[in-house]
């Protein structure tokens, strides 16, 4: 049963967001296990459905409301026409995908194993690949216009470097998803306004000896950047937000220990997603340096077993919420318990794309408000 829209607030003032990155089609096998090799197993269901992480984050902010725009490549094959054909049907607009002549669009085939409720994906690239020379810098003018927001998924970071620096120059807000170490990651993220990361990069990337740590030294590597974001899966995330407020009578703590603090005030009874935050503090990274700012835990949905179906998007169901929240200027304490339900609606259904929760969800009513 869906709501009416009446029973929400307003929709964001500006709903345009623009996306650059991947888009895909996924073919995804349910199994009972796992194959070991030379094994041959029976799926138990397959479902062919666009993926990609710009693909699916862009579905998603087009089901909650916004009004996006994506910048990607697809060949002329029948994938292609299908990939574009999906996010048309959802509201995406598609007129700046290049088309290749003659080329073949990316796919990947997932795995999903319905005992350990785990995904294991192998990724075909497209080809040929997006390059800066497929944009004109007209193309990207009429993108950007009267854009809140854009998004970069960190595929194709020449290309992504090419389109950040015109929306830098046109001074559109950038959200970069840093989810792997890849060459041009540096240069694109010194762009970027807003960060969301794997659990894995901010160590990777920053050799901090913590993801606390790591934190704070990338918003001192990174003096563009509002917050950052670290997605933690079933755990939850966590949020540092940077603080204007630098004053010197502020009591000076190590983030480490801080954040162990913290945790303490989380409800492990409840099975919604909530957020625990700090005051503003002078945090502390040994070796690294100090910021100024506040830490956020956001704990994820405890969802039972007998609902969890997949979980192959849910960071790309997440990151379409934030995208979302920060067109509709939530705050932090609104922000991430929002993205992590969205997240959770998402892993109910098979594939990337079948269980994102559109705006009317009443799911979602007591996040929107």
């Amino acid at each position: 049963m869906k709501m009416s829209s009446d029973d929400l607030p307003p929709l964001p003032e500006n709903r345009i967001v623009v996306g650059c990155g991947m888009t895909t089609v996924d073919f995804l096998a349910t199994v009972d296990a796992f194959p070991k090799p030379d094994d041959k197993v029976r799926t138990t269901s397959l479902k062919v459905q666009g993926g990609g992480n710009a693909g699916n984050a862009l579905t998603c902010a087009a089901r909650l409301g916004l009004k996006p725009k994506i910048i990607s490549k697809v060949g002329d094959d029948s994938q292609g026409k299908g990939i574009l054909k999906e996010l048309e049907a959802d509201g995406v607009d598609t007129s700046f995908v290049v088309v290749s002549k003659g080329g073949s669009s990316t796919f990947s085939y997932v795995l999903v194993d319905s005992q350990t409720k785990t995904r294991t994906g192998i990724y075909t690239p497209g080809d040929p690949p997006m390059m800066p020379d497929d944009l004109s810098q007209s193309t990207l003018l009429s993108a950007f216009d009267e854009a809140r927001l854009v998004y970069f998924d960190g595929m194709s970071t020449e290309t992504a470097l090419f389109v950040a620096k015109e929306a830098a120059r046109n001074n559109v807000p950038i959200l970069v998803e840093a989810e792997s170490l890849r060459e041009g990651m540096d240069e694109l993220l010194k762009l970027a306004d807003f960060a969301v990361c794997s659990a894995r990069f901010p160590q990777a990337w920053t050799q901090a000896s913590s993801i606390p740590s790591a934190m704070v030294s990338t918003l001192l590597r990174l003096p563009n950047i509002k917050f950052v974001v670290v997605t933690l899966g079933e755990d939850g995330c966590l949020m540092l937000e940077r603080s204007a407020n630098e004053d010197a009578d502020i009591e000076e703590r190590d983030a480490e220990s801080f954040l162990e603090f913290l945790y303490k005030g989380k409800d492990d009874s409840l099975a919604v997603p909530t957020c625990i935050s700090s005051v503003v503090t002078k945090f502390r990274a040994n070796g690294i340096g100090t910021i100024y700012g506040r830490f956020f835990i956001g704990t994820a949905e405890k969802i039972p077993d007998s609902e969890l179906i997949d979980t192959t998007g849910a960071g790309d169901a997440f990151i379409g919420a934030i995208i979302y929240a920060i067109c509709a200027n939530m705050v932090p304490e609104k922000m991430l318990p929002f993205a992590a339900q969205v997240a959770a609606a998402k892993c109910r259904a098979l594939g990337a794309r079948t269980g994102l929760p559109h705006r009317t969800d009443p799911r979602l009513a007591s996040f929107l408000r």
